[in-house]
């Protein structure tokens, strides 16, 4: 597997990483055609995307979007892994790229949203009143099957929560990272 920057990769790929985008996260690109907007949308030498390709094929994707704050501070968004090939290493490989290239280019910070907004809810902060004690909401947080469980093994913290965000019960946590 190698890390390569999305400018580099031909139509089918990214075709590929739209796919993956739909699949990974169809509540924000539910179908291809969104993803591959989103994908031309972020694809700009303002951002930077990275894939992980494997024989020619793409297994996971993310970017970094243009530098905030006189460029102390980068956002993560997105980050997909193929569903197959999960827990392998590969979202850690993409996530190390981009922050090391958000080191090269001055960052100081990097930050991810991760939505909690699955009608069930995923994390401890889903469908609780974040009004109520959200310091202590923070402190006994729990990511159960929700991706922020991946930011925290990555070194990064809880910094905010944007209560119902996403509809009563469903807010967007906010993770980040010194660089």
């Amino acid at each position: 597997m190698e890390i390569v920057n999305m400018a580099q990769l031909d139509r089918a790929q990214i075709i590929q990483a739209a796919q993956i985008l739909t699949d990974s996260i169809p509540i924000g690109w539910p179908t291809l055609q969104q993803a591959l907007e989103e994908i031309e949308e972020r694809l700009i030498p303002e951002n930077t995307l990275l894939a992980a390709v494997e024989d020619g094929n793409v297994v996971g994707w993310g970017g970094i979007l243009a530098p905030v704050y006189n460029g102390n501070v980068f956002e993560l968004h997105p980050l997909a892994v193929r569903s197959d090939k999960r827990k392998q290493g590969i979202g850690r490989a993409i996530v190390t790229a981009l922050e090391d290239e958000a080191r090269k280019q001055g960052g100081l910070t990097i930050y991810a949203g991760a939505d909690d907004e699955r009608d069930d809810g995923e994390t401890s902060l889903a469908n609780v009143d974040l009004y109520d004690d959200l310091p202590g909401k923070i402190r006994d947080f729990t990511p159960d099957t929700h991706q922020t469980g991946f930011y925290l093994k990555m070194g990064y913290k809880i910094i905010g929560v944007m209560p119902d965000a996403n509809g009563i019960g469903k807010p967007d946590i906010f993770l980040g990272k010194r660089l």
